[in-house]
C-alpha cells in the first residue's frame, strides 16, 4: 500500500504564524472507489490568502480545521483512476492541498481540469495561468476596466498576481507602474515585465515618502491600483488617485497576522469619488475560461514571463510559506515534490 505524507495544521497561530503550527504526517492510501482518481503531485501552491484561513476568526474563507491536511493547489499526474474521463498519465490541477498524493472525487464539477503543457509549463497552472492569474485578470478587467491611456498600479508586483497584471494591463495600452521590495524585484518589474516604473518601498519610511515617489512615477496620477498589501502601500497610493479612481482589493498582507491596518486618509474616498472593491475570484467561475485564455496566450508568446521561487519537499513547506509571508519570495512560490 502507497504511503502519503501530508502536513495538517496542528494547532492556531497566537500572533504570527510559525513552523511550530504545522505537522509532518504519514497515512495510507485507500484502493479508489468508482469516479475516483489518484493523483501525484508534482508541484503545490503556497498562497498569502493561506495565512487567513489558519485563524479560527471570521473571514471570506472558512477556518483551515485543525488536524487535516492545509488546503492549496496543486498540479501533477493521475497515477490511478476509477474515473472515464481520466486516464493515467494525464496532466491535471486542483487543489489537492499540502500533500504528495491526493484522492480526488471527479465527478464532482470543477475538482480537477486536464491541462496541456505543450507551450505553458506545468507549474504555470498555479500561477500565471491558474488562480493568481485569473485573479489579477479579474480585477483589471471587471473592477478596474481601464481605458488605453490611464495609469494604473499594482502592489507586490513581481508576484504571481502581480507580473500577471501588468502584462494585462499593457495588452490594453495603461501604464504600468509597479511597488515592490527590493532593487532585484524592482529591476525584473521593468526589465522583464514591461512595466513603465516600479518603486522600491522598502526605500521609503512612511507613506508619505512613498507617495512622493509615485507622484514622480506617475505624473498623470493614477487611474486604477490593484491592492495586494495594505497598510502603508495603501495610503500612499490613495494620495495619488484621480477622480473616479477604482481600486481592486485582493490582498491585505500587511495585516494577515491580525495587527489592524487603519486608514490614513479614508475622505479621499469622497473627495475622488473613488470605487474601492474587495473580490474574491473563486466567487467568478464564469469569467475563468476567458482569463485562462488570454493568460495562456501571453505565457505561451514570450509576453509574459512569471518567475518562480520553488521548495524542495514537502516537509520545506512550512518555512517557504512563512517566508512567503514576509516577502521572501521572487515571484511566485511553488513547493516541488518530486
Amino acid at each position: 500500500m502507497t504511503l502519503n505524507h501530508q502536513i495538517v495544521l496542528d494547532n492556531r497561530p497566537q500572533g504570527e504564524a510559525t513552523v511550530a503550527n504545522f505537522k509532518l504526517i504519514e497515512t495510507p492510501i485507500a484502493a479508489l472507489q468508482d469516479g475516483q482518481v489518484l493523483v501525484k503531485h508534482h508541484f503545490m501552491s503556497l498562497d498569502p490568502y493561506m495565512r487567513g484561513r489558519m485563524n479560527e476568526s471570521k473571514s471570506y474563507a472558512v477556518p483551515q480545521p485543525l488536524g487535516q491536511v492545509m488546503l492549496g493547489g496543486t498540479v501533477g499526474e493521475v497515477v490511478d483512476s476509477q474515473h472515464p474521463k481520466f486516464k493515467v498519465g494525464d496532466q491535471v490541477v486542483g487543489m489537492g492541498g499540502w500533500q504528495e498524493y491526493s484522492v480526488v472525487d471527479a465527478n464532482v464539477l470543477g475538482a480537477l481540469r486536464k491541462v496541456d503543457t505543450t507551450h505553458v509549463p506545468l507549474s504555470h497552472y498555479l500561477g500565471a495561468v491558474g488562480m493568481p492569474g485569473v485573479t489579477a485578470w479579474y480585477g483589471l478587467c471587471k473592477i478596474i476596466a481601464p481605458k488605453a491611456g490611464e495609469t494604473v498600479t499594482v502592489s507586490a508586483a513581481s508576484g504571481a498576481v502581480g507580473s500577471a497584471y501588468g502584462a494585462l494591463a499593457k495588452a490594453r495600452g495603461c501604464r504600468v507602474v509597479g511597488i515592490a521590495g527590493g532593487k532585484d524585484k524592482c529591476d525584473y518589474v521593468v526589465n522583464e515585465l514591461g512595466f513603465d516604473a516600479c518603486i522600491d518601498y522598502k526605500e521609503h519610511k512612511d507613506y508619505l515618502s512613498l507617495s512622493k515617489a509615485l507622484r514622480e512615477a506617475c505624473p498623470n496620477g493614477i487611474d486604477g491600483h490593484f491592492e495586494n498589501v495594505g497598510g502603508m502601500v495603501l495610503d500612499a497610493v490613495m494620495l495619488r488617485t484621480n477622480a473616479f479612481a477604482r481600486i481592486a482589493v485582493c490582498g491585505m498582507i500587511a495585516g494577515y497576522d491580525g495587527a489592524p491596518l487603519p486608514m490614513a486618509n479614508p475622505a479621499l474616498i469622497l473627495i475622488n469619488r473613488m470605487k474601492i472593491e474587495g473580490f474574491i475570484v473563486s466567487e467568478h467561475m464564469e469569467i475563468w475560461p476567458e482569463a485562462l485564455q488570454e493568460l495562456g496566450t501571453l505565457v505561451g508568446t514570450g509576453k509574459l514571463r512569471p518567475r518562480e521561487s520553488v521548495a524542495q519537499g514537502l516537509a520545506a513547506a512550512p518555512e517557504a510559506f512563512l517566508g512567503l509571508l514576509k516577502g521572501k519570495n521572487f515571484g511566485k512560490q511553488l513547493v516541488k515534490l518530486i
